[in-house]
């Protein structure tokens, strides 16, 4: 199926599997890419070292093409940049705008430059600075995620915006893949469905946790960082929710001092990382350090297996999803959906 997302990154189908902090590894990104959708590796919580190495191991499995996730506002944003450049990385994805700078750079050594966005203004914006395409993301997707839902943003944006848009929050089979290409979308972009993968590296365990649960049990919650933000509902989110402000502070602190001793982050740093989360929002003292340390509440999760002490970052979908694909099998099976549905319409008229 070729549309201007196939034709602008390379690959086969216009399926993209989105930079999962911890979950987004060269195994799952590299199976994704031979299974000829678009697979981004999410380099968040790797070092520079790390992100060199992993770029090179997707490489040693695959000569398919792939992406990269980066963060705008990392402090090594550059040396990352470069980094992508000089192994030769197709694409690099954004959860937040790139500078114009950034953007031209990467352009001027030929790498496509796909933002995320959650407003019709932002993606007016990235896009005006030169963005590729636009990944737009509607309130179902896990995560941090705004108010909109999908069905409503997304026509804003393909509107809006001259680039290629790719629809994500809700996606996880072929039906809705057509239905994106019918708003005008130039493919589909999920997690929690390749999450849901036999070559996903989440541990069991925490496969079967969101394989059991319900479209209820996929909540919003500003407890755990003070912004809105997508996941399963488990007994750390509760207990954030029911804490007061003293109770919450203390379980934090105990949170950040096992992430100081894991990553050796001094307290100002992640106090000001922290803050710099709130985009104008008034956190308390406790969001601040959860903000800052979220990513290790990811990794307890979705590398220790530790349910009862991680975050579970979850989209709507996982109310849906009842099995454990490889990542080839899943993306055959979109497309074969996707050409199924686009036949029963064509036959109905």
């Amino acid at each position: 199926m070729e549309t201007p997302l196939t034709r602008l990154v390379g690959v086969r189908h216009p399926i993209v599997q989105t930079g999962m902090g911890w979950v987004a590894g060269p195994r799952l990104v590299s199976a994704t890419a031979n299974a000829g959708a678009l697979g981004i590796l999410a380099s968040a919580t790797m070092t520079a070292d790390r992100l060199r190495e992993a770029i090179r191991e997707v490489r040693s499995r695959t000569d398919a093409p792939f992406g990269v996730n980066l963060r705008a506002d990392a402090a090594d944003a550059a040396e990352r940049v470069r980094i992508i450049v000089e192994e030769g990385v197709r694409v690099a994805s954004f959860a937040l705008a790139p500078s114009p700078a950034l953007i031209a750079g990467l352009k001027e050594a030929g790498v496509v430059v796909i933002p995320t966005v959650g407003a019709r203004r932002h993606a007016e914006k990235v896009a005006a600075w030169g963005a590729d395409a636009v990944i737009v993301q509607g309130g179902e997707g896990g995560g941090h995620t705004g108010e909109v839902a999908t069905t409503v943003l997304l026509p804003q944006v393909v509107d809006a915006v001259d680039v290629p848009v790719v629809a994500a929050g809700g996606f996880f089979d072929g039906r809705g893949l057509v239905a994106a290409l019918a708003y005008g979308a130039a493919g589909v972009a999920m997690g929690t469905r390749f999450l849901l993968t036999s070559d996903s590296t989440v541990p069991d365990a925490v496969k079967a946790r969101y394989l059991a649960a319900t479209v209820r049990d996929v909540t919003v919650t500003r407890a755990v960082d003070g912004l809105p933000h997508r996941m399963l509902r488990t007994d750390l989110v509760d207990a954030l929710e029911r804490s007061g402000r003293a109770k919450s502070l203390l379980q934090a602190v105990r949170r950040a001092a096992g992430f100081r001793k894991l990553s050796g982050t001094s307290w100002r740093r992640m106090i000001r990382d922290g803050r710099a989360l709130k985009h104008g929002g008034e956190l308390s003292w406790s969001q601040v350090l959860l903000a800052a340390n979220t990513p290790m509440l990811l990794k307890a999760s979705m590398v220790d297996g530790r349910t009862d002490l991680g975050v579970m970052a979850s989209g709507q979908v996982a109310g849906v999803i009842g099995d454990l694909p490889t990542c080839a099998e899943l993306v055959e099976r979109i497309m074969k959906e996707a050409e199924d549905t686009r036949r029963r319409l064509t036959a109905s008229r």
